[in-house]
């Protein structure tokens, strides 16, 4: 599959509502949640007002146009949060993209990215269960801290 990775562009980010809904992790065998999940104030802090702060970047993967995929981040009090200078990703790539390599490349591509802009590292927070944590882990993710459910994992940049 053919994709090319770029800055998000302003007008493009009303679409991160979308992106966000899917980032959310659904175990196999379990029925989505309904989408007023991201209305919720724990989801909003990764969407609402992003690009008003110097520390709001995000990436599209673009495949004929459309966007396939999004890293974004961000510094806030998120799931992933490790302190006030470390900036969270979030991820997410359309259901007809996944498993393509689409999102291993906005992950390598927002840690070259987030380096050039100076910052020393980035975390983020992923469900135990969720197959992402491999790729985080092949990424240069570690686990810095753990309840029963998630991870928080960061990278060193």
């Amino acid at each position: 599959m053919d994709y090319t990775i770029r800055e998000m562009r302003k007008e493009e980010y009303p679409q991160l509502k979308d992106f966000l809904y899917e980032a959310v992790y659904v175990p196999e065998g379990t029925a989505p949640p309904d989408r007023a999940i991201i209305d919720s104030p724990e989801l909003q802090v990764y969407i609402r007002g992003f690009g008003n702060s110097r520390h709001d970047h995000a990436l599209a993967a673009v495949v004929d146009g459309d966007i396939a995929g999004v890293v974004w981040a961000r510094i806030m009090d998120d799931y992933g949060h490790i302190n006030d200078e470390t900036p969270s990703l979030a991820i997410s790539v359309h259901n007809g993209y996944r498993n393509s390599g689409i999102g291993t490349a906005l992950l390598k591509e927002m840690l070259l990215y987030m380096k050039m802009k100076g910052y020393p590292a980035v975390s983020l927070s992923v469900q135990k269960a969720n197959y992402a944590v491999r790729m985080y882990q092949k990424a240069g993710f570690c686990i810095v801290k753990e309840n029963d459910e998630e991870y928080v994992m960061a990278a060193q940049l």
